[in-house]
């Protein structure tokens, strides 16, 4: 197992409402980052996307960054 952002800082739930967490992982345009850019391991990159589609339905984070 590999040492990622959530390993390191202890997270267990990724959550979508952390909305300043999740912008870590998207790049200027507001695209989420792949996985090899971010080191998340597979299922927190699972975790990450899934939480970042859910803040956007929920407009807590925009789908296009200006």
């Amino acid at each position: 197992m590999s040492a990622d952002y959530f390993s390191l800082n202890g997270i267990k739930y990724i959550d979508y409402k952390d909305v300043e967490v999740l912008k870590k992982f998207l790049n200027p345009h507001g695209r989420i980052m792949a996985r090899l850019r971010t080191g998340l391991t597979a299922k927190h990159q699972r975790d990450v996307t899934r939480a970042i589609k859910r803040a956007r339905e929920m407009g807590l984070l925009a789908y296009i960054m200006k």
